[in-house]
């Protein structure tokens, strides 16, 4: 079952479970879509692809809530952004 994290790692951007806006990578690293296209669609931590986050149905949040854990790295962003893969 996918984290649905809080927030974009890059920005801090808020990214509700609802938010068309949350790209992950396989690892679940999440950015809000502004920063993963700044990033080319690459994670800046594993190199992986950055797709659409898929939205739970609200009434499955019930049971199964999305994280409240907060990841902010904007380092790890800006040396991406510079060195790019």
């Amino acid at each position: 079952m996918l984290l649905m994290k809080p927030g974009c790692e890059c920005c801090d951007v808020d990214l509700p479970p609802a938010s068309e806006a949350a790209r992950i990578c396989s690892f679940e690293c999440t950015f809000c879509a502004d920063c993963a296209e700044t990033l080319g669609g690459r994670c800046p931590n594993c190199g992986g692809e950055l797709v659409r986050r898929p939205i739970r149905p609200a009434e499955k949040l019930l049971n199964f809530p999305a994280s409240t854990t907060r990841v902010f790295k904007p380092d790890g962003c800006r040396s991406a952004i510079k060195n790019p893969r």
